[in-house]
Order: C-alpha cells, then structure tokens, then sequence
C-alpha cells in the first residue's frame, strides 16, 4: 500500500504568529471558573489564570501583539506579578507571548519538546522556557498542587495537560476543540490515533463535575468532553474503514463521509476540506506500518 503524500497541508498561522489581523479590535473576555481561577479568550488558544497569594500561574499567553490586552485583563484580577507562565505546547497561537512575558522576567514552563520545537523555529532566547520538564511536573502554589501531565502524540509531540488540584478544573489545551473539529500537526509530531488516547484517558481522570477549559470553544466539563470523544470515535469508524478498503483522498472526499458533521463542527479553525485530508491521510498512513 502506497502512503499518500499531503502536500503541506497546513502552513497555517497558527505557527506564523502574526498574520493580518486587527489586533486593536480583540477583547480579552473573562470567565469565572471557580475562585480564583478563570479561563480567558481574545484570539487564538484559551488562557487560564491562577491568582492567589503566591502570585499569578498563567496558562499560554495567544499572540504577541495582544500581551498588553493580557497583563490588563490579568491586573483586573490581581496586581500580584505572573509567577510562571506555562506553554500547553509550541503553537504561536499559545506562545507568541513569550518574547514579551520572558523580558519582564517572567519564568516561561513548558515541556521538553516546546523549548526544541521553538528553539528550531528561531525563537528569541527570552521566548523559550527557561524550565522544562519530560513527564510530569507539579506547581505547588495558591493553595494548590496543580499538575501537568505530558503526551507524546496528540494534537503536537508536545502536549500537556494542567490539573487545578483541589478545584476540580483542568486545562486541555489543544488536546480539546471545542464544539469544532480538531488539528492534529502531524508534522509537529501530533498523531490521530494520540488525540483520541489522550481524551479517553482525561475522561477516565475527572468526574462529572470537573469544569474543562479547552483550548478552543467555550468553557465545558465532562459531559462536553465526552460529547468531542463520541465524535471523534464515530469520524474514526467512518474513516478507518475506507482506509483499509484503499480509497484515495481524493475518492474519500467525493463521498463527503463526514457531511453530518461538516455544518457543526467545520466552521471554526480546521474547515471540513483540511480536516478530512489532514486525518484521512493520517489513518491511511498508519495502516501501512
């Protein structure tokens, strides 16, 4: 069986940073999760903010251009200094931050393969983190043991997952599109099959109450991330199969497979043509290993 080759399929911005954009129009909106912890939204991938007596935890910082919208926003909450900002992963659209946080000495957290990816990509020294870690990696601050849990292929070879210990809250980061159909960056070490191992695993570690801030979509909990994994599992059914039977990309798409899906969940960052080609191609090149 021959592997089907995709073209780059994504050059996406999601990498590049700074595509066009006007940044003076984005709102930092911010949700209330449980006290003192809060989830927000500008452009690009959902912060989580901490604040307590030992200072601020910020989970992913979006893009450059919006950092000053940020440390406002935060400064809302607390005027306690950001402790530690943790990277989810490499993608710009959760590091692009970095630069600005690290040269107001603020210590960037992240897993191993995040301070290579963005050290290959040429990032400033003060973008990358200046901690890193290869497994797991707890934070014992405001009141908290908050961990992290890494997966080697997911969304990215560089995932993490944040557990608020004590609240009852937990950060997804990509892992989690909410209400949208997911990216998996192969090129960037992410894997199909991973993605759908990582959400059956978080759901077998929460608990009905658990409230879920993904790194996309709005805020959730268990119910919504079961609602993602139901459907993933049946794009995996329908797909898997005509895998096996050998279809071509191009033969898979002129069946529009995933038609009952495209209207709800190909409106947000993957559109439907991208997501079946990245996914298909993904299933379809597993199958000859």
């Amino acid at each position: 069986m021959k592997k089907i080759l995709i073209a780059s399929v994504v050059a996406f911005a999601v990498n590049a940073g700074a595509f066009a954009q006007d940044w003076d129009n984005i709102e930092i909106t911010t949700t209330k999760v449980t006290d003192d912890l809060y989830m927000m939204m500008g452009e690009g991938g959902n912060l989580g903010v901490s604040i307590g007596e030992d200072g601020v935890f910020l989970i992913d910082d979006q893009y450059a251009p919006l950092t000053a919208k940020i440390l406002t926003a935060i400064r809302e909450l607390s005027t306690d200094d950001i402790h530690f900002a943790f990277n989810t992963h490499y993608h710009g659209d959760h590091t692009g931050g970095n630069e600005n946080l690290g040269k107001e000495g603020i210590d960037i957290v992240a897993h191993d393969n995040v301070y290579k990816r963005l050290n290959d990509e040429g990032s400033a020294k003060e973008a990358l983190p200046i901690i890193t870690f290869n497994d797991k990696l707890t934070f014992h601050m405001n009141g908290m043991h908050i961990k992290t849990k890494h997966y080697h292929s997911a969304h990215t070879d560089s995932d993490s997952i944040v557990y608020f210990g004590g609240k009852n809250v937990i950060h997804m980061g990509d892992t989690f599109f909410n209400e949208s159909y997911p990216y998996v960056d192969v090129p960037g070490g992410g894997s199909w099959s991973g993605l759908l191992m990582v959400v059956k695993d978080t759901l077998g570690n929460i608990d009905n109450q658990t409230q879920i801030i993904p790194g996309h979509g709005p805020l959730t909990d268990k119910g919504g991330l079961q609602v993602y994994y139901d459907v993933l599992m049946d794009i995996d059914s329908i797909l898997t199969p005509l895998a096996n039977q050998g279809l071509s990309l191009d033969q898979v798409k002129e069946l529009s497979p995933l038609s009952k899906y495209d209207g709800d969940y190909g409106n947000g960052f993957m559109n439907p043509d991208t997501f079946i080609g990245i996914v298909y191609t993904n299933i379809f090149n597993s199958l000859d290993k």
